[in-house]
């Protein structure tokens, strides 16, 4: 995760956030020539974010990719602190995954 992204914008539920250019590691090793964020990484960023330790991922959808340099935002949504719905968009609003999971 070290200088993977970097935080803009800390609304509570809300992160926005800018990935690092094409010369970090994550995208060298995911498609050389055609870097994107592995869908994994996706969630991985938003568990460190809130020091999650993801137990069971219930659902996951993977709309659109990611690539480096991208601004997105993930829009958290919780109800009992254990299970949680997560919204990437881009900064047009645009969803680009969603998955819900529990800690």
């Amino acid at each position: 995760m070290e200088n993977l992204f970097k935080i803009l914008e800390d609304n509570k539920n809300t992160y926005i956030i800018k990935l690092s250019d094409k010369t970090h590691p994550i995208f060298k090793a995911h498609f050389p020539g055609n870097e994107v964020l592995p869908a994994y990484i996706q969630l991985d960023i938003i568990a460190f974010i809130l020091n999650h330790k993801i137990k069971k991922i219930q659902k996951a959808k993977f709309l659109s990719i990611i690539k480096p340099n991208d601004k997105v935002k993930y829009c958290i949504h919780s109800n009992d602190n254990n299970s949680y719905r997560i919204i990437i968009k881009g900064l047009l609003n645009n969803k680009i995954s969603e998955f819900t999971y529990e800690i």
